[in-house]
């Protein structure tokens, strides 16, 4: 399929107009213009500048540039500036990354590579073994010349600021042939190369330091031992929205040594159990290894996340001291904190996952039903305790000791029924589950996620120093008091796997760090109220995604050691990290390019001259706050006013747009900051999210080759067909996907549609003129009125699939049935110019270099970018009810005609039509139509009942046909409305019919249809017709 190709190249031409036109670049109007125009603000998280824009990117940045056409079409005045990020660790890792490869290389070329290769080796092992024993993998040269970089410019990327300078202008390119509406004179590098963006956030974070939401202190987070800082989501390859799981580390005292820990004899020896429910230690009866692990006491990866703890002697060592089997821990004498059983033995369990906790697990078989049937299954199974070496005086003397009381209730139990108390919970669920066999891990599964709800959060004490509580108050006073007498650590391992972009398995480290107060009550109730209250999320699915991230979120390690970003103002030892730079920059937005121009990087200043180091806190101030007019500033007052005048202008933020993934942090931040810094006149007034991009079906990848960069998209099916396909691939926050061959019919209905709009505009004065008077006249006008008003309405929704199926497609069936219908008379000038018109308004924010063309042949001077959404007429409600009776008509006379075809040769078709209904028939409506204007609604029961109406006593004879009617109305009501139950039709069918005898004709293809009233005068054909007889409007027909 070749790429859409216009006359003149108009795709360059278009692009070449907005540019010289400056059609995209909007300032604020001047101070005291009278109605300032309406505004349209929108923002896109500027996207990471390590590599090429791709697919991924563009699908999301496309619902920015969709909305910002509409809105332009509109009359509003619109903005969207384009940021590029570069703050964090992922550039310079990669940076870092090729800097070791490059020179592994240089070694391997050298005259001495043996030597050096030896030397390399010695020095690999001992980084291997800093690092956790993963290795860092040098790919970086792979990866840059994969995006078709020069293999002599390679060389110049381990500087990490090369990647600022190299990828943003290529990304401002390839959008800039995408058509987006964006102004690019306030674009912008951030970290502090660029000394002005720079200033504005330290100015942020002294904001916020000021206002007590930043803190200092101890805390966990997820870490890269290999960079040896906190890896935030942005730094990771994989796991990003992982963070460190809370365990306590309980104590079991070893109290007889086996032979396999004879070298420690003379310690005090423990084994470490990781739980997440201290409050149920009461209950312990015994405590659970893996016979088949090598490692045991703790796990190697317990261990590894223990030194980033302080559970170590030295800060991310971990020292060996032995390794031993699992199998010969089993049967352990051990005294245990909080249970009145001692001792209590290890017995074996064959579920232990090695990669969560320590290998060594508490075992309270009253409340887990993991515990309880393992426990079960080693006292019923004589053969699995010999299997093991498990002695009958380990297991069966233990009893179940009760704990916890909860109010329980069986998933069958009868509607209404009241739950029973239990204080064995898990005995109880694994019954009601019929839980065989430590095994029945799905049925396991239902009785876990029953019993420790129902624990939780209705769970009582009835055991211990806290007899009588909640749990949930227990829960944390059996934590605090265990660690108070020694008997328990703190401890914390990630929820799930998380890779750091350095290439290792990132740990949970206890660390000192600044870190922002998310989760504070006062802030995040302001901004649960605004959530509520004035934020538009277009969706019930993303709100309820913000308000699960509201209810968890909580304290943001906002500091790292190193990595490009801005330095912490008050602590500079500390880098910014990346998504704690990045929540109120959209107000930088608004005045940046009064501070600097041309580069990216701020090295040239604005027109007015400032310095960077000029922007004190005060001028920032009294810009974005109002603040008091700073003294001895050395900015000019004229500039401080503009800059003000273009942020109180711009600001708020009318529409964020962003992937889904981002409201579990960046979204809700920009929320947090703003209600933090800001008035709440200049809170975000929308946010506006999607799924991923699937490419054909597929996640994008390029290790498979299914991966499109932005610029080999528009390559293969030019800037609007991508467009077209983009619009086409989704709007919900569930997957879309963008396919091949959407995008190339895009192709061909453009070039196809092209086509049409030339030549009907070559022959406008050969077509018919004068009034509307023809019904296909006027029902094709009151199509365009009415598809217009409904892709209208799409826009303002910001479903743009919906837009273009209704603006487009189903705008040109309208078009292709009324240029059928028209037939040999011809259309109307007139029609075709408005619906050309129409069209190509509509889809102009779509596919803008198409409608730039076509709005050029329709005589207009001035670019399409100035023009406005199409004024259309009222739509008729009776040539709506017209077109679909039309419609319904001929698709039931077609589905007819082809069964009698199939039977016998079809030359004439009779349709019969019908003033009123049957007098059954009747009577049957009137009591519909009487149960609706009383308010009342067709319940279950309505249809069995319906008879003993006493309107339908006469008609009981009628009883078996009148039934499938009132059936078949009451489904037409719940289509169509009242309307189903009129007696009448309002429009003549034999004429509306009868004007389009041949239109009929050549759709059914028949020499031969006749219009006439029902009944038919031929008796065998109305005995024919008994069974579905003519009524209003609903055609009856035969053939011959």
């Amino acid at each position: 399929m070749e790429e859409l190709r216009l006359p003149s190249s108009p795709v360059s031409q278009a692009q070449k107009r907005w540019e010289e036109e400056k059609a995209f670049e909007m300032d604020a109007p001047a101070p005291g213009s009278a109605a300032p125009q309406e505004k349209h603000f929108v923002t896109f998280p500027y996207p990471y500048m390590n590599g090429l824009l791709h697919l991924g990117h563009t699908f999301s940045l496309s619902k920015t540039e969709f909305s910002m056409g509409y809105e332009r079409l509109k009359g509003k005045k619109t903005l969207w500036p384009f940021g590029f990020h570069c703050t964090g660790m992922p550039i310079q890792a990669a940076a870092d990354n090729l800097t070791r490869q490059l020179r592994r290389r240089a070694r391997e070329t050298s005259k001495s590579a043996g030597w050096e290769k030896r030397k390399e080796g010695r020095m690999e092992g001992r980084e291997e073994k800093r690092n956790g024993g993963v290795r860092r993998k040098g790919n970086g040269w792979q990866v840059l010349e994969s995006m078709d970089i020069p293999r002599e410019t390679i060389p110049r990327f381990v500087d990490p600021v090369y990647w600022l300078q190299y990828f943003p202008p290529i990304a401002k390119q390839d959008l800039i042939e995408m058509g987006v509406k964006v102004d690019w004179r306030r674009s912008f590098i951030t970290t502090n190369v660029n000394p002005y963006y720079d200033s504005f956030i330290q100015w942020q974070f002294h904001k916020l330091r000021k206002l007590e939401k930043v803190s200092f202190g101890k805390r966990y987070s997820i870490f890269s031992p290999i960079d040896n800082q906190i890896c935030a989501d942005h730094d990771r390859a994989t796991g990003e929205g992982v963070g460190p799981q809370e365990y306590v580390l309980i104590k079991m005292e070893i109290l007889t040594l086996p032979p396999a820990l004879q070298q420690l004899e003379g310690k005090k020896v423990v084994l470490l159990a990781a739980t997440l429910r201290p409050e149920t230690m009461y209950g312990q009866t015994n405590c659970w290894v893996l016979p088949h692990e090598k490692d045991a006491i703790v796990g190697e990866r317990a261990a590894r996340n223990m030194a980033f703890q302080g559970l170590t002697p030295e800060f991310g060592e971990v020292r060996e001291v032995m390794r031993v089997r699992g199998r010969d821990l089993v049967g352990l004498p051990l005294r245990a904190p909080l249970t009145k059983l001692c001792p209590i033995y290890t017995l074996p369990m064959l579920t232990i996952s090695m990669k969560k906790g320590t290998g060594v697990v508490t075992s309270v078989p009253s409340d887990a039903p993991d515990d309880y049937q393992a426990l079960m299954d080693l006292k019923n199974k004589p053969a699995l305790r010999e299997k093991y070496g498990v002695k009958d005086e380990w297991v069966l003397p233990f009893d179940l000791i009760p704990i916890i009381e909860i109010p329980y209730k069986r998933d069958d139990a009868p509607e209404g029924a009241e739950p029973e108390l239990t204080d064995l919970a898990a005995k109880v669920a694994c019954e009601e589950y019929k839980v065989a066999s430590q095994n029945d891990k799905e049925k396991l599964v239902l009785a876990k996620a029953k019993t420790y709800k129902l624990g939780f959060y209705e769970g009582k004490m009835t055991i211990g120093d806290f007899k009588g509580m909640p749990v949930q108050e227990a829960k944390n006073r059996v934590k605090a008091q265990m660690l108070e007498e020694n008997n328990a650590y703190s401890y914390a391992e990630p929820e799930k796997e998380v890779m750091s972009r350095s290439g290792n398995e990132c740990v949970v480290a206890l660390t000192d760090q600044w870190y922002i107060k998310y989760g504070e009550e006062e802030w995040r109730k302001q901004v649960e109220e605004h959530l509520q209250k004035d934020l538009n999320c277009y969706s019930d699915d993303t709100k309820s995604k913000f308000e699960a991230a509201l209810s968890w979120l909580g304290e943001w390690g906002c500091s790292r050691s190193f990595g490009l970003g801005t330095l912490l103002p008050w602590d500079k030892q500390f880098v910014i990290e990346s998504l704690s730079d990045s929540t109120i920059y959209m107000a930088y937005y608004t005045f940046c390019h009064i501070l600097h121009q041309g580069p990216f990087d701020g090295s040239v200043p604005g027109p007015a001259g400032v310095v960077a180091k000029d922007l004190t806190e005060e001028v920032w101030d009294y810009i974005l706050l109002d603040g008091p007019q700073p003294k001895d500033s050395k900015v000019p007052q004229e500039t401080l006013e503009r800059m003000k005048q273009e942020f109180n202008y711009w600001y708020p933020v009318d529409l964020r747009v962003s992937g889904k993934d981002l409201i579990q942090n960046h979204l809700t931040f920009f929320l947090y900051n703003h209600a933090a810094i800001f008035p709440k006149k200049h809170w975000p007034r929308s946010i506006r999210t999607n799924g991923h991009v699937l490419l054909n079906n597929e996640k994008m990848s390029k290790s498979t080759g299914n991966f499109k960069t932005l610029k080999q998209a528009i390559g293969e099916y030019s800037a609007d067909g991508m467009r077209f396909a983009l619009a086409l691939a989704g709007d919900g926050n569930e997957d879309a996907n963008f396919e091949h061959d959407v995008a190339n019919a895009a192709i061909l209905k453009l070039t196809n549609e092209l086509q049409f709009v030339e030549k009907s505009l070559t022959e406008l004065d050969k077509m018919r003129t004068g009034e509307l008077d023809l019904f296909i006249d006027k029902n094709f006008d009151n199509e365009i009125n009415r598809l217009v008003k409904s892709a209208d309405e799409c826009y303002r929704r910001m479903q743009f699939r919906e837009s273009v199926i209704e603006g487009w497609d189903k705008l040109q069936n309208a078009r292709d049935k009324y240029r059928a219908m028209a037939g040999p008379i011809g259309m109307h000038a007139e029609l075709i110019k408005k619906f050309i018109t129409c069209q190509t308004l509509v889809i102009a924010p779509i596919c803008p270099h198409y409608s730039e063309y076509v709005w050029g042949l329709l005589g207009h001077k001035e670019s399409v970018m100035e023009a406005r959404w199409p004024e259309v007429g009222d739509v008729d409600p009776l040539l709506v009810r017209m077109n679909s009776y039309f419609d319904k008509t001929l698709s039931d006379i077609r589905a007819k005609t082809d069964k009698a075809r199939a039977k016998k040769a079809v030359a004439k078709a009779t349709v019969y039509v019908a003033d009123e209904f049957l007098d059954w028939q009747q009577a049957a409506l009137n009591v519909l139509r009487s149960v609706v204007d009383k308010g009342e609604s067709f319940g279950k029961d309505f249809k069995k009942n319906m008879m003993s109406f006493p309107e339908l006593a006469p008609f009981k004879a009628q009883t078996k046909v009148l039934m499938p009617f009132a059936a078949f109305s009451i489904d037409e009501f719940e289509a169509r409305g009242p309307e189903a139950f009129e007696l009448k039709v309002p429009y003549d069918e034999v004429r509306l019919l009868t004007d389009s005898i041949e239109y009929l004709k050549g759709e059914l293809s028949v020499e031969e249809i006749e219009v006439t009233k029902w009944p038919p005068s031929d008796p065998a054909v109305l005995k024919n017709l008994s069974n579905n007889p003519a009524t209003p409007g609903k055609p009856a027909v035969s053939f011959s």
